[in-house]
C-alpha cells in the first residue's frame, strides 16, 4: 500500500513538473498578467529583415525617381514578410511573422514609417496579432513605436514596442532587431 501511495505521488510530481516545463517553454518569450480589468502582455522576440540572397523577406516595391533621390533613400518603400523568433539566431524557434511595409519618410534623417502586423504562430498567442503604425528612427540605438490595435487575445490592444538593432550588415542591409512589446487589452 505504501508503495502504491509513493508511486501515485511520484506520478503526480512528474506530471506537475512536465506541465511546469511546458509552461516555462511557452512563456520564455511572452508573459500575460490579468488584473481583473485589463490584461497586460509583454513579449520579447527578434525580427529578421533579410534584403539579400535568393529568398529575401523584404523587397523594394517603390522608390523615388533619380531626380528626387536623397542620400537617405527618402521615398523608398519595402514590402515585408519577416520571421519573428525567440532568439537572434535565425534558426531559433519561430513564433510569428511581421507582415506589412516600411518606407523612408525622412528627408533629413533616416526615419521609417512602419505599417506592420505582427502575427503569432506559437504558444498562448497563436492566431493573435498586433499592429504598429509609427515612425521608427532606425539609426537610433533604441526606439519606441506605437501599437494601434490587434486581433485575437490582442483585440483593442494599446501599447508600445521598444526596438533595438541586434545586428546590421551594412553591405546588404540585412538586420536582426530585438523587440520588447507591452500591450494592454480590456477584459
Amino acid at each position: 500500500m505504501a508503495r502504491l501511495v509513493l508511486l501515485a505521488m511520484l506520478i503526480t510530481l512528474v506530471a506537475a513538473m512536465a506541465s511546469w516545463a511546458q509552461a516555462q517553454d511557452d512563456t520564455t518569450w511572452a508573459k500575460r498578467v490579468d488584473s481583473g480589468k485589463e490584461v497586460v502582455s509583454t513579449l520579447q522576440f527578434y525580427f529578421h529583415d533579410v534584403l539579400s540572397g535568393r529568398n529575401p523577406s523584404a523587397v523594394r516595391i517603390a522608390q523615388a525617381s533619380q531626380a528626387n533621390s536623397t542620400p537617405n533613400g527618402f521615398g523608398s518603400l519595402m514590402m515585408v514578410d519577416d520571421p519573428l523568433t525567440v532568439g537572434p539566431d535565425p534558426n531559433s524557434r519561430l513564433v510569428g511573422r511581421a507582415r506589412g511595409m516600411y518606407g523612408s519618410a525622412g528627408q533629413t534623417d533616416f526615419g521609417l514609417v512602419m505599417v506592420m502586423c505582427y502575427e503569432f504562430l506559437d504558444g498562448t498567442y497563436k492566431d493573435s496579432s498586433f499592429s504598429i503604425l509609427s515612425i521608427n528612427p532606425a539609426l537610433n540605438p533604441v526606439r519606441e513605436m506605437t501599437v494601434v490595435g490587434g486581433t485575437g487575445l490582442f483585440r483593442l490592444a494599446r501599447g508600445y514596442a521598444i526596438a533595438q538593432t541586434y545586428s546590421l550588415d551594412p553591405t546588404t542591409g540585412d538586420a536582426v532587431v530585438g523587440y520588447n512589446v507591452t500591450l494592454a487589452t480590456y477584459i
